[in-house]
C-alpha cells in the first residue's frame, strides 16, 4: 500500500509539471511564512486568516500545503499528497475568496480593483490533481523510494 503512494513512472512531462507547481507555491508560501516578494509573513497571514472566520488550524494547514508542498513538489517527495494538499486550498480559496467577485479572469483589464478572478487557480487545480493520479515522475525522491520498496 505504501508503495503506491511513491510509485511514478519515469514521466518528463510529470517532472516539468511538479517543478512548475512546486516554484509557484513554494513562492507563494514564503510571502504567507517569510515574508518574501513583498508577503505579509506569518502573523499577519493568521490575523488576515483570522478575520475571515477561518480557525489557526487550517491557516496552519494552508500554510504547510503551500510552503512545504511547494518544497516537496521541487524534490518529488510525498508528491500526491503535497498535490492533494495544494487543490484543497486552491478550491478553498475559489470557494471562500474570488468565487464572489464573480469574475471568472479579467476580462479586458476592466475588473474592480482589488478584485481577481480565479482562472489561476482553476489551472492549479488541474496540475495539482494530475499529480495526485500519475505522481511525481522522473528525479524524484518518490521515484527513489518506490524503487527501494
Amino acid at each position: 500500500m505504501i508503495r503506491k503512494l511513491f510509485l511514478t513512472e519515469d514521466s518528463w512531462a510529470m517532472l516539468v509539471l511538479r517543478l512548475a507547481l512546486g516554484i509557484v507555491f513554494l513562492a507563494h508560501g514564503s510571502q504567507k511564512v517569510l515574508g518574501l516578494f513583498g508577503g505579509p509573513g506569518l502573523a499577519k497571514v493568521f490575523a488576515m486568516f483570522s478575520g475571515m472566520g477561518i480557525p489557526p488550524f487550517f491557516t496552519a494547514l494552508d500554510v504547510a500545503a503551500e510552503f512545504l508542498g511547494g518544497l516537496f513538489l521541487i524534490v518529488g517527495f510525498l508528491t500526491r499528497i503535497s498535490a492533494l494538499g495544494i487543490a484543497v486550498v486552491m478550491v478553498v480559496a475559489v470557494y471562500m475568496v474570488h468565487w464572489h467577485n464573480g469574475f471568472f479572469m479579467n476580462w479586458f483589464g476592466r475588473m474592480p480593483a482589488g478584485k481577481e478572478g480565479f482562472e489561476y487557480h482553476i489551472l492549479a487545480i488541474g496540475a495539482a490533481i494530475a499529480l495526485v493520479c500519475k505522481g511525481a515522475g522522473r528525479f524524484s525522491l518518490d521515484r527513489a523510494a518506490a524503487k527501494k520498496l
